[in-house]
């Protein structure tokens, strides 16, 4: 046999053992995809564990337990005494995949009542069958909070009444929630809507929260403030105005004042002792809007039977050493002058009296000559009453002489649809001292310029002529005007007669203080009382823009 011969079966037991080894190979990854897909599945398993496990760490330990329909799946829902989480649950799979299930969870915080669904025929009052528990909550959509439902079906009424009591103990707990409220309604603000307001928006919720009202329609300009000093307030939980800025003006001015009284002190200003809620129903509500972002009855509505609290500023405007008015916010000179202008003409609708006032104030546009004195805020000073005598031995205070075209003293930012960001973007609800933007004698389109960037962002107070301060107390002191000319309308005729303005010390001035026209004799002293106030809402930075004022 020839050597060539010899070799070729070598040959062929050399492929055959390629193939062989081949052949392991792929076998081997067979078994390792396999091997692959069962420890996915064990992960999967392990972290479904593992997400239970730490709800449970979470939670402090599941409370109850059980299987309910939640749309058209069943899940397993887990109820803690701080929030219930629903999971699908899902067979298994012939074919071995399996799909990780989302749970769902609702936080119990967000949950203001709690209800069990039954099955009625028509016009049957009470009874029926059992379907399970309907769990009312809210919803947040930016600023904005609505009600929103999650149902739990389950036909055993042992079952679903051990989850209703349980859910009803857990949401009931919270101390800062209302049972009773004092409600006050202003029937006249702004388009005559806020009983109708109250009954379809409001009513429906308080009502569904389990929250009673006692309920007082306003008849005239002090009417809240006499019911206030008189009715007894230890039975309610908090106040409800339904009203605009005017009508909110009012009752904080009633709570601190109503304060003073019962803690017999009539010099020094007393913490409210009910917080305070707003439902927006006037024309700009700077106050609501500073502390919910927008302009919505549900969303106040739902801060109140939630139970949301923000403590607040405010001011005490005083007069040779008595006490003139509470509020947050005071405006002199063009905010005044413009004010003045729009109660002159309340036939109008609220936007043609606004852009009337503020065109017909631009046109006659004149500066006030007065004293501004201003006693700068100090962090060591805001957790302290900045009215003490204290303060005033303390810290020095600084005074500019001149003219002014505007000067305002606010203690919140003063948000509005208008001025998303505020008409006092630097300050905030409570940190204790107030902003003091002061604007200087200038042109006319240099203040419109200054007027218009408070719609945008930023860059009102980058003007030369505006000054900003952060104060604990200011003074306004204004001095005789010569010369300045100073309409006078006439309702019937429509014409305008300019006649110089003698204005000495001792005359009388008007201050804007939060939409209110208040006239205050001499000089005016204000000063900033941290916290004086508690109001249902929340810390906002920046409101919802819905309209935009097209005069300027």
């Amino acid at each position: 046999m020839s050597e060539n011969e010899e070799d070729l079966p070598r040959e062929q037991s050399d492929s055959t053992k390629k193939k062989k080894k081949k052949k392991k190979e792929k076998q081997s990854t067979k078994k390792k995809k396999k091997n692959g897909e069962k420890d996915e599945e064990e992960k999967c398993k392990e972290e479904e564990e593992e997400e239970v496990k730490e709800e449970e760490k979470n939670s402090e330990g599941v409370l109850l337990r059980g299987i309910f329909k939640v749309g058209k799946k069943s899940h397993d829902v887990l109820l803690t005494r701080t929030r219930l989480t629903w999971i699908p649950i899902i067979p298994e799979n012939p074919t071995g995949e399996t799909s990780v299930p989302q749970p769902g969870v609702l936080l119990l915080q967000d949950v203001y009542a709690v209800k069990v669904k039954r099955r009625r025929a028509a016009g049957q009052q009470s009874g029926g069958a059992v379907l399970g528990v309907a769990l009312f909550c809210c919803k947040r959509r930016g600023k904005r909070l609505e009600g929103d439902t999650l149902h739990l079906h389950n036909a055993s009424t042992e079952h679903t009444h051990i989850w209703y009591n349980t859910l009803k103990e857990l949401i009931t707990g919270p101390s800062t929630r209302p049972r009773y409220l004092k409600v006050f309604i202003n029937p006249c603000s702004h388009k005559k809507d806020a009983v109708h307001i109250y009954r379809e928006h409001v009513a429906p919720l308080f009502k569904m929260a389990d929250v009673r009202t006692d309920i007082t329609v306003t008849e005239k300009k002090g009417h809240a403030l006499s019911v206030m000093k008189e009715c007894k307030l230890d039975g309610y939980d908090g106040v409800v105005c339904v009203g605009g800025d005017g009508s909110v003006a009012e009752l904080c001015h009633a709570l601190v004042f109503r304060a003073q009284l019962d803690a017999g002190s009539p010099e020094k200003p007393v913490t409210a002792v009910l917080p305070l809620g707003i439902i927006p129903a006037g024309s700009t509500d700077v106050v609501s809007c500073s502390v919910h972002g927008v302009r919505d009855p549900v969303t106040a509505a739902l801060h109140i039977v939630l139970g949301h609290l923000q403590q607040v500023d405010m001011c005490s405007f005083s007069s040779l050493g008595q006490l003139v008015h509470f509020g947050f916010s005071a405006m002199f000179g063009f905010g005044g002058q413009c004010l003045a202008r729009a109660e002159k003409k309340r036939w109008m609708s609220s936007t043609r009296r606004r852009e009337y006032a503020l065109v017909k104030t631009l046109a006659r546009l004149r500066p006030e000559d007065c004293q501004l004195s201003f006693l700068p805020a100090k962090k060591t000073n805001r957790d302290k009453d900045s009215g003490s005598v204290d303060a005033e031995v303390e810290e020095s205070w600084t005074t500019n002489q001149g003219l002014y075209l505007s000067i305002s003293i606010m203690s919140v930012p003063c948000l509005s649809p208008h001025t998303p960001r505020g008409l006092a973007p630097n300050t905030s609800l409570a940190n204790g001292s107030a902003a003091l933007i002061a604007v200087g004698n200038t042109s006319r389109s240099e203040f419109i310029k200054h007027l218009k960037r408070y719609g945008s962002s930023s860059g009102q107070f980058s003007f030369s002529f505006v000054e900003t301060h952060d104060v604990s107390a200011v003074r306004i002191r204004p001095r005789s005007l010569v010369g300045w000319p100073e309409e006078e309308e006439s309702e019937e005729e429509g014409e305008s007669k300019t006649s110089p303005i003698i204005q000495s010390e001792a005359s009388a001035f008007t201050l804007n203080i939060d939409g209110e026209l208040v006239e205050i004799a001499n000089e005016v002293l204000i000063r900033v009382h941290p916290r004086l106030i508690t109001l249902y809402g929340e810390e906002v930075d920046e409101a919802e823009s819905t309209v935009s004022c097209s005069c300027i």
